[in-house]
């Protein structure tokens, strides 16, 4: 391997790569990733209205990946300062939240009355149905391999 650097060039500050700092900054992404989970984020604030109370409740979902790397090498020369090293990382998530009840604390008692997603029911539906379209259609159109005597 030929030596490609010149005796021009300053040799790089080599200091070594602290990996406490990206599990520093994995933890406070995290942090801020497990807040969607508190209490006040699936539970709304209450709403009064006379003697009832209502308060609203929510599933929240949230998603995350990271990934970290880091190395060193050298090149091969006879000057021991052609060393480097790097690293690097990346990561991303979301987070969801849908409303799934309503609690009701009223004069009679606590009632919780569910919300319900006419439009995630209706796309289940039609999924289904499709799959089943599609397995009717090649449940028909296979050819069954037919004996020859």
């Amino acid at each position: 391997m030929a030596d490609i650097s010149t005796p021009s060039q300053k040799p790089q500050d080599n200091k070594p790569l602290d990996p406490n700092l990206a599990l520093d900054t994995v933890e406070t992404t995290m942090d801020k990733f497990l807040s969607a989970a508190h209490v006040e984020a699936v539970y709304g604030p209450p709403v009064s209205q006379g003697e009832n109370i209502v308060i609203p409740a929510a599933e929240v979902l949230s998603i995350a990946g990271f990934g970290l790397g880091s190395g060193s090498g050298s090149q091969v020369s006879a000057n021991p300062e052609n060393t480097g090293s790097g690293g690097g990382g990346g990561g991303g998530g979301r987070v969801l939240a849908r409303p799934v009840a309503a609690i009701v604390i009223s004069p009679s008692g606590v009632h919780i009355k569910p919300i319900v997603d006419v439009t995630k029911i209706a796309l289940a539906v039609f999924t289904t149905l499709g799959f089943m379209v599609g397995m009717f259609t090649q449940m028909r159109t296979t050819k069954r391999p037919t004996l020859d005597v």
